[in-house]
């Protein structure tokens, strides 16, 4: 439900639009049905495989082929400045998606608002485009470029962050934009450098937002517009109390513009909070599926034992592309790609154990066609966005309906169709069907199935006879080996990160063996194979060897025997260690005590 402001201010609205808001002043909803008719269903933007990106770009320029409504209106018809239409149009993307066209006649007025809508519906020019229009035109609200950030988009994973540089950079590429991607896991000089030379518009991850900001390097003090991408997704993953410190330090006169794909109390707090009188958006009917209807899902109830083997049929259906394969844990994910790695599948893994080179690697092979398996954990879920995967599969079963619905979601767009196999253990039986209430598939009771069930064969178009192994006459990919790792020096890895060991910037790591090294390392212990002992004093009840002792309370302390130690040559080792003698039965010298323990100074038990 969505509570209407006038129309008076908003001359580039719709037409229709402006009609339906006259009519009524009753909170109603704000559905594509209402604006346009024959619309048909929207899907996300696809990007060209071709061509290997750039160092810091694992992303895919704009292209135009995804459906959209004859009648929808285009870019042009809605004020949007000739150079952001003209980009558009050399990509082929002249019309709106249901999103689009309900989102920018507000947000070219300035307003703030809240969409929400299904993944893979066109979010990302939803808010790009009003925010290029709006920072590059005078008298918008916005005061003039100057080199410091005028915009500013949080986004809550690094895949994501470079997915929308490369959308906006391509948007508004004739507007001479300088966008700028800071996320973590890269080094902190070229960011900081980027900073200084002047940046207009900032797409980051709220944990190096903040690092930059409170350092000096990020000015947030002029920022005009700020979008807060996939805001569900951020309080998933902890990153609320970051996304409240970075709106403190914004300027208050500002747009803020909030997309989430589902709106939990937390974010409804968020938005009441720091969005000022906001719109809220919604661009399907209430009554429709979270999950697209292209995507054909198929639920099977298989052993932990019998995942990999099951796996490996799946992959080998027929007019199987590019495949995404989900894991709930980071260690997870790398087994599982290990073992199809070693069964003859070109395969890559995209998990937080893995360094940021690692990573984009995987992407890169990925999208080119070097690899045709991705397994990934659920975090990558959220920003990959690549044409051509038929295939997405649930290893493990998601843990709620939301993370089911964008692992899902990443086949079927653009109109294109899609299977979606999810495995189920039987212990996850009772939150699979907590999943399958919440999203009404009608799939409670998910069918016992192995890797040679008959069932699993035909409802994937599994030829006969396929075994665990990729046969060799079918091993055509490159394979994630042909793909360079990129080497970024002073970048901070993961733990466990299989790129390469790698320290903080401004931290460098002393050689151990160093002159330099700082003297609170601890030494290596005695015996050690570095090629240096540890000097050792042996101390005798606190006194270091060769010191006199001071005499203990009620012992006789025997004169020194006359030798040739009392001579001025044997005074030259004078302060060599005395040699200690042991005897048995506990027996000293004459005129002492009974012995001793040289450790603790007590008398022996033999006394």
């Amino acid at each position: 439900m969505v509570a209407h402001r006038g129309a008076s201010r908003r001359g580039l609205g719709l037409a229709r639009l402006a009609s339906v808001r006259a009519a009524t002043r009753e909170a109603r909803p704000l559905t594509t049905a209402s604006i346009n008719p024959d619309f048909v269903t929207p899907a996300a933007l696809e990007h060209s495989p071709s061509g290997v990106p750039a160092v810091d770009d694992v992303s895919h320029p704009l292209t135009g082929d995804a459906p959209v409504a004859p009648s929808a209106p285009t870019f042009a018809e809605l004020g949007v400045r000739p150079e952001i239409v003209r980009a558009l149009h050399e990509v082929g993307i002249e019309r709106t998606f249901a999103i689009q066209e309900l989102t920018l006649p507000l947000a070219l007025a300035g307003d703030d608002l809240i969409g929400q809508a299904r993944t893979g519906m066109g979010k990302t020019l939803g808010f790009g485009v009003p925010l290029l229009h709006r920072i590059t035109t005078s008298g918008s609200g916005t005061t003039e470029l100057d080199g410091t950030p005028r915009a500013l988009v949080v986004v809550p994973t690094r895949e994501l962050c470079l997915q929308v540089t490369q959308d906006l950079t391509d948007a508004g590429k004739h507007l001479g934009m300088r966008v700028l991607s800071i996320y973590g896991g890269r080094p902190y000089e070229p960011q900081v450098a980027a900073l200084r030379k002047g940046i207009d518009l900032v797409v980051g991850t709220p944990g190096r937002l903040l690092d930059l900001a409170q350092q000096g390097h990020l000015v947030l003090g002029k920022i005009g517009v700020l979008v807060l991408d996939e805001a569900d997704e951020m309080l998933d993953l902890g990153f609320l109390p970051d996304i409240e410190r970075i709106l403190r330090m914004v300027p208050d006169a500002r747009q803020t513009m909030l997309f989430s794909a589902t709106m939990p109390g937390p974010i409804i707090t968020l938005a009441r909070t720091f969005l000022t009188q906001p719109t809220h958006i919604r661009a399907e009917e209430p009554d429709s599926s979270a999950v697209h209807d292209l995507t054909t899902q198929h639920v099977y109830r298989a052993h932990a034992m019998d995942k990999v083997e099951l796996l490996t049929r799946v992959l080998q259906a027929r007019e199987r592309g590019l495949t995404m394969i989900f894991t709930r844990t980071k260690r997870t994910a790398q087994k599982v790609s290990d073992e199809l790695g070693g069964r003859g599948f070109a395969v890559g893994a995209v998990h937080g154990d893995l360094g940021q080179g690692a990573r984009e690697q995987a992407l890169r092979a990925f999208r080119t066609g070097k690899i045709d398996v991705l397994v990934a954990t659920d975090v990558a879920a959220r920003g990959i966005d690549v044409i051509d995967v038929t295939h997405v599969v649930n290893y493990q079963c998601p843990d709620d309906e939301k993370t089911y619905v964008h692992r899902i979601g990443r086949t079927g767009r653009a109109g294109k169709t899609g299977v979606a196999v999810t495995l189920v253990d039987w212990d996850d039986l009772p939150k699979w069907q907590l999943i399958d209430k919440a999203l009404g598939l009608d799939m409670t009771e998910p069918a016992e199935t192995y890797s040679n069930s008959a069932q699993l064969f035909a409802d994937l178009d599994i030829p006969e006879g396929v075994t665990g192994r990729l046969p060799r006459s079918e091993r055509t990919r490159a394979g994630l080996g042909a793909e360079e790792v990129e080497d970024l020096a002073g970048a901070r890895g993961a733990r466990g990160a299989r790129s390469g060991a790698s320290v903080r910037p401004g931290r460098p790591s002393p050689d151990r063996h160093s002159p330099d090294r700082p003297s609170h390392d601890r030494p290596p212990v005695e015996g050690s194979n570095d090629g240096r002992r540890r000097n050792r004093r042996r101390t005798r009840s606190g006194a270091t060897a060769g010191e006199a002792l001071p005499p203990r309370e009620g012992s006789v302390t025997a004169p020194a025997p006359s030798s040739a130690e009392d001579s001025p040559a044997g005074e030259a080792g004078a302060g060599a260690p005395r040699r200690r003698r042991r005897r048995r039965g506990g027996g000293g010298t004459a005129g002492q005590g009974p012995a001793t323990s040289a450790s603790t100074g007590r008398q022996s038990p033999s006394d």
